[in-house]
């Protein structure tokens, strides 16, 4: 049996444990929820109540230039790709996840409108986010494309001469399932398919390669594992083949070629710049800067493939306790065992009373979320994120002996615990 002194051990030798302090984590809370919302950095509220109080209350419009803001969404954006396997000016930090898969989408349809007019289906997982889907289903409405749904064993057989697109997320929120990005991707060119990637679980958490993969278009968000701060700007990137190829259809000001001439045509920027649209969220991009700031302290020590082998560890430990010491309360793994296809998360499955046990948990303060199955094929799912920022092996251990004692006291049959809030 693993002890909590073996534990302690592990974080005794963990190369990234100082970094816990660069993070606000509230005293007795074991947060195991980044996956959804990232945690305070540390420098954050000093870093924006001087943007407020001094470059917003001192410099006022000056602050546009004497400051730096103009230049944040590629400023920000060149951080966000060394993380994610791209180049210098091939990234913006703009927006939401959702409008920029919107951008990105809108382009590749109309790649494939001009250079495979036959292609008529638009190719996604369909447990897929929904925000995803979502976005899909009114671009092909609009475009007269039809979005075809499979499950994840059956893509490579979607992609046929009728696909033009293919539209995934790298690792699956809901399983914590990661996707051979490369594999895919090679399969989906061999096919005459343009490849599209969601990396809202991807980035901070595991290595990515765009480049590497040769992928086309990928987003993301700021918010989760990039330490963002709640709505953070999400960021886009567009293979260099393509940036010149089109417009974006959210042509705002931001995204033409001289904004300060005000000229009344429109002219698209070069490059990347072309997929801002109107005036950036100023506080917000100063919040997210702090979230990168804790990625280039991790640098020195070995950057993401560090972070990387400690998100393994710390999930596999997680894995093995729920067996040494949970087994028999009918929990499923929905999380693969290898470690090519997992991402930083693991998902139990369990037929009833995982929101309830979620709840209590969350009461002893372990902090993970819930995910409600389709009532088809799905059992309901207790998700927990391991982030290698701040998150500890002791913290592991702890969690699964708090649900270990929710479950062996029944506690989590209490009727509060099964109150659902709109935030689940």
């Amino acid at each position: 049996m693993t002890t909590l002194q073996d534990c302690l051990a592990l974080d005794a030798q963990d190369p990234l444990r100082e970094l816990r302090r660069l993070f606000t984590l509230p005293q007795g809370v074991i947060y195991l929820d980044g996956n959804s919302l990232g945690p305070l950095p540390a420098a954050a509220p000093a870093r924006i109540a001087q943007a407020v109080t001094q470059e917003w209350g001192q410099g006022l419009i000056r602050s546009w230039n004497s400051a730096g803001w103009y230049e944040l969404p590629r400023r920000l954006g060149d951080r966000i790709a060394a993380l994610i396997g791209a180049g210098a000016d091939e990234v913006v930090a703009t927006d939401s996840t959702s409008i920029n898969l919107y951008k990105v989408l809108s382009a590749g349809l109309e790649i494939a409108a001009r250079d495979a007019p036959h292609r008529s289906k638009l190719v996604s997982e369909r447990s897929n986010f929904p925000t995803d889907l979502y976005i899909a289903q009114s671009l092909c409405k609009q475009r007269g494309y039809q979005l075809h749904l499979v499950d994840s064993d059956r893509i490579e057989a979607a992609l046929t001469d009728e696909t033009a697109v293919l539209m995934l997320t790298h690792v699956n929120y809901r399983t914590g399932a990661m996707h051979d990005m490369a594999d895919l991707t090679a399969k989906a060119h061999a096919a005459g398919v343009l490849a599209v990637w969601d990396l809202a679980h991807s980035a901070g958490a595991v290595p990515v390669d765009l480049h590497g993969a040769d992928a086309d278009f990928a987003v993301g968000c700021g918010y989760k594992y990039l330490n963002g701060g709640p709505g953070a700007p999400a960021f886009v990137w567009v293979h260099p083949r393509h940036t010149g190829r089109f417009c974006q259809p959210l042509a705002g000001w931001w995204s033409h070629e001289a904004p300060f001439e005000f000229t009344p045509d429109y002219r698209p920027a070069p490059g990347i710049a072309r997929y801002l649209c109107g005036t950036q969220p100023i506080l917000s991009m100063t919040a997210l800067e702090c979230g990168l700031d804790t990625f280039a302290a991790a640098q020195p020590l070995g950057g993401m493939a560090t972070l990387r082998r400690k998100s393994l560890a710390l999930s596999d430990l997680f894995i093995a306790l729920m067996q040494e010491r949970c087994a028999g309360n009918g929990f499923g793994l929905a999380t693969p065992r290898e470690h090519e296809r997992r991402g930083s998360q693991v998902c139990l499955t369990r037929k009833q009373g995982a929101y309830a046990i979620v709840q209590a948990l969350i009461a002893r303060g372990v902090i993970g979320d819930f995910r409600a199955g389709d009532g088809a094929k799905h059992e309901d799912i207790l998700r927990f994120g391991f982030t290698p920022l701040y998150t500890s092996f002791a913290d592991v251990w702890n969690a699964v002996e708090q649900l270990r004692q929710v479950l062996e006291s029944g506690e989590w049959q209490r009727p509060e615990f099964d109150r659902k809030h709109a935030v689940t």
